[in-house]
């Protein structure tokens, strides 16, 4: 049975009420058969403040109606443990210098007082529900680095249990934490309110699609070209209302973080979520983030003695279908320019955007559109937004580093970033920020343009902020098709900013480059980049590190103590946050 069915088949064990009447449902899910409905009980639940907020107004609005009918409002709280990440309010105002995170934290807290002042009133007035500050880091990363325990423990009637960790969360991207081998996915704000007063999840027994890896990622390949192979693969197949469960001997060449990278991108894919069994490389991550030494030993432990951890020895489990990918003819991609399954390579996306640009009703050829104040014309396909941002690749040390390297080697070679780009690098943690000060790579990432604007979605959710006044009226009034190329995971025109009609998802280091190059009409592939000091051609390869060089610079760099410190106090959050007064109320002051 898939590993993935296996934590199912355990939930509904241990909340067993009528073993008569869910045999049926029982010996359905053992035998691997799909369609009959099921209960589910995740043990908690993630949430982040867009759609957090209104489940906390809803539960002060029942401690309201509570007091009402003449009843103890601390009744009133969620059952089930409830972690409210705070990622989703800062915007890129503020780029390009060292002033803009405050900036940018100072707007956030400006903003967003009414907001902040009720989620501090949530953080004490309910039990089970905690509150991770803004400026911490995006929630599933936060969920990954932090939160997520792979195997849970509760006392239940005097006696300690064991049993696997699972989530639901109300964002899409809640799979990413299938990468740490924690089932779950992201639901309704209703699912979600009804799992935190005690109730189940109704599913139907998923399929579970196999999809089999094999070999090793390349040099110049990144784990973020490798999910986006995925995602096309998997979308072509359809995976809608399916579980995907990644096996074979190529899982034991991904980094936790790799695999975390393809897991956040289920809702891409379209699966339910896509699920990594426990094996050594969960122990590895888990020992490097810091975790628990008591913890660690439980998690390989209990995964052995139920049947969920994978080895080299492990049968391959019977999937309702399986797919097959050799890692090692994974090649540098972008996918756009409105769709996260619309992979190419790297070598065609020049090409492919002159497509976008007839498309659009417009000569390739057609000259620029002067730009107020500035001494350039803007055309189309000029990349106005370059952004470093999203879950999906911060949580990755492996192309963050790369992202540093490749800014490193282009300041060492004389190359600046074009003026008409808004650059923007978003950390998923502070952990990110610690280990590329560390490893020397924030300062060259800073000469870039690439300064630190915030720990959170920023423009992977459409945060990206205005762009120059001058520059927008330029793409409005001439009808620039202008673009954008951002390390994050959904790219629909109109998401990332009303001026950008192509919008093409990278790796980190491929939009340090494009944001050298300027222009999605250049091919990176073959046309240099810019020219050295002396006059000479800057190619890309000329910048790429090797895996190695990757590899060593991680290895150097990135602690166990990093994790422990910054989340030593994870919920206590900046003084600005601990200002925000609080009611002290058991019912909100409306």
């Amino acid at each position: 049975v898939p590993r993935s069915l296996r934590v199912l088949l355990e939930n509904m064990l241990r909340h067993l009420n009528d073993p008569d009447a869910e045999m049926a449902a029982l010996k359905a899910v053992a035998g691997g058969s799909a369609g009959a409905e099921i209960n589910f009980r995740p043990v908690r639940i993630l949430m982040q403040d867009f759609t957090g907020v209104p489940a906390v107004a809803d539960l002060a609005a029942m401690r309201d109606a509570m007091v009402e009918l003449g009843g103890n409002p601390k009744r009133i709280s969620p059952l089930a443990p409830v972690d409210l990440v705070i990622d989703h309010s800062v915007m890129v105002d503020q780029f390009g210098h060292g002033g803009a995170l405050g900036s940018n934290t100072r707007l956030e807290m400006e903003r967003n007082k009414e907001r902040y002042e009720f989620l501090r009133w949530g953080q004490a007035a309910f039990d089970n529900f905690r509150v991770v500050p803004p400026g911490t880091g995006i929630c599933h990363q936060v969920n990954l680095e932090h939160l997520a325990q792979v195997v849970w423990t509760s006392e239940i009637g005097g006696q300690k249990y064991a049993f696997p960790d699972t989530v639901v969360g109300t964002d899409s991207h809640t799979t990413m934490i299938n990468g740490l081998s924690v089932l779950g996915w992201g639901v309704g704000g209703i699912e979600a309110e009804a799992v935190m007063l005690g109730q189940p999840v109704s599913m139907l027994i998923p399929e579970v699609v196999g999809f089999e890896l094999t070999g090793g990622l390349p040099e110049g390949a990144t784990a973020t070209d490798l999910v986006l192979r995925v995602v096309e693969m998997l979308r072509a197949r359809g995976v809608v209302g399916k579980f995907v469960e990644f096996f074979g001997p190529g899982i034991a060449e991904l980094s936790l973080a790799d695999r975390a990278t393809i897991a956040n991108m289920a809702p891409e894919y379209g699966a339910t979520c896509g699920f990594f069994p426990i094996d050594q490389e969960t122990i590895k991550y888990m020992t490097l983030s810091g975790r628990d030494e008591t913890r660690i030993a439980l998690v390989e432990a209990y995964a052995k003695v139920q049947g969920l951890w994978r080895d080299d020895t492990s049968p391959e489990p019977e999937f309702t279908d399986v797919l097959r990918l050799d890692i090692a003819t994974v090649t540098p991609s972008l996918a756009g320019p409105k769709r996260p399954q619309d992979r190419g390579d790297l070598s065609s996306a020049a090409g492919g955007f002159r497509d976008v640009v007839t498309d659009a009703g417009h000569d390739v050829d057609r000259p620029g559109v002067p730009v107020q104040g500035q001494e350039f014309d803007l055309s189309d396909g000029h990349i106005v937004i370059a952004a470093i941002t999203s879950c999906t690749n911060t949580s990755n040390p492996s192309v963050m580093m790369a992202a540093g390297l490749v800014a490193a080697n282009a300041v060492e070679r004389g190359l600046t970033v074009k003026p008409w780009v808004k650059t923007s690098l978003a950390p998923g943690s502070q952990v990110v920020s610690d280990y590329l000060a560390k490893a020397g790579l924030q300062d060259p990432l800073d000469s870039l343009g690439f300064n630190v604007v915030g720990y959170g979605c920023t423009t992977c959710i459409g945060n990206s902020g205005p762009l120059d006044p001058a520059i927008t009226a330029a793409i409005q009034d001439g009808d620039v098709v202008a673009a954008s190329v951002l390390s994050g995971n959904r790219n629909f025109e109109g998401r990332v900013n009303p001026d950008t009609r192509a919008n093409y998802l990278a790796s980190p280091p491929l939009v340090v480059a494009y944001a050298i190059a300027g222009t999605m009409t250049l091919d990176l592939a073959t046309e240099p980049l810019g020219k050295d000091g002396d006059g000479n051609d800057v190619y890309l390869s000329d910048l790429w590190p090797t895996n190695s060089e990757i590899s060593d610079a991680i290895a150097k760099s990135v602690t166990p103590e990093m994790f422990r410190t910054r989340y030593a106090d994870a919920f206590a959050g900046s003084p600005e946050w601990q200002a925000i007064p609080v009611d002290q109320g058991l019912s909100y002051g409306w």
